[in-house]
């Protein structure tokens, strides 16, 4: 099966939240909420760094997509 690079995803439990799930490496969850990233991978020190620098990327780009998909939505 083909998975999407970004999934939305919703649970009655959490009825703020708006989660993000990123599908391909690094692979995450975003609460878009408070901008709260859960990692599915596990990452040395090195690997650490360079997240650490392009976790702002990719907090823009689920806020792209959850834009995107509200758009589309109200369409």
């Amino acid at each position: 099966m083909e998975l999407p690079k970004f999934i939305l995803g919703d649970n009655t439990d959490y009825p703020d939240a708006i989660f993000i799930i990123h599908t391909e490496f690094p692979r995450f969850i975003i609460n878009l909420e408070n901008d709260e990233v859960e990692w599915f991978e596990e990452f040395d020190q090195h690997d650490e760094k360079e997240l650490a620098t392009e976790t702002e990327n990719y907090i823009r780009l689920a806020t792209e997509f959850y834009d995107r998909e509200v758009a589309r939505y109200e369409d």
